[in-house]
């Protein structure tokens, strides 16, 4: 199982920003995020590899890692960190593909999803929704902080995604969480560098608490 770059995952969602989405990358990385996921799905094939080709530049000259959402060919044709899969039969392809230090992770919504992520050998999940988030609807009630501390139990590192914020973070990671996953927070925050800022933290006291690294 691959180490994760940070506590801190910023995933991309261009239609919130209010500036061009690698200005607002850049401000994230100069608040301190090191672990970008560009998601983004919706833009058409040509355009979302010409953005990561210009993301992967920059997140790297920062120290930090860069995660292409599901598509395995595009992140293996300009070396990105990993991928993010949507369902755990791709993750072996994507491990035959990528090599065995690619960072492959799989979005869940369910504790039985997160038993199989680790089962088919991913790195890490992102669990969803822990909260109520404008950036997440539609898939199901909230989990809460009971469903995020079930989903670390099962042994596979687990990011609480959805309505995470500096104010409920640290409760995520006392539940168990390795990290959070934040869009909305940061994508739509004017100042997107002090957002991250303000979430990594918000993840070191916590950290502090717990008396760990």
């Amino acid at each position: 199982m691959n180490p994760l770059p940070s506590r801190l995952l910023v995933v991309t969602d261009r239609h919130g920003a209010a500036m061009p989405l690698p200005d607002r990358i850049g401000a994230a990385l100069a608040g301190g995020a090191r672990w970008i996921w560009l998601r983004d799905r919706d833009l058409p094939d040509d355009e979302r590899a010409a953005m990561a080709a210009a993301l992967i530049g920059q997140v790297a000259a920062a120290g930090g890692r860069l995660t292409i959402g599901r598509d395995v060919a595009l992140a293996e044709r300009i070396g990105a960190d990993g991928v993010h899969l949507g369902e755990a039969a791709a993750v072996a392809p994507a491990r035959a593909r990528l090599g065995a230090r690619a960072l492959l992770g799989l979005s869940a919504h369910s504790l039985s999803e997160v038993a199989a992520a680790r089962e088919v050998g991913a790195d890490y999940v992102t669990l969803s929704p822990i909260f109520a988030s404008a950036s997440k609807p539609g898939y199901g009630p909230a989990l809460g902080l009971e469903g995020l501390r079930a989903a670390c139990r099962l042994g596979l590192p687990v990011l609480a995604l959805a309505g995470v914020t500096p104010a409920t973070a640290p409760a995520c990671l006392r539940a168990g969480a390795a990290g959070i996953a934040v869009m909305g927070g940061v994508m739509r925050a004017e100042d997107p560098a002090a957002a991250a800022r303000d979430l990594l933290a918000a993840c070191g006291h916590a950290q502090d608490e717990l008396g760990g690294p």
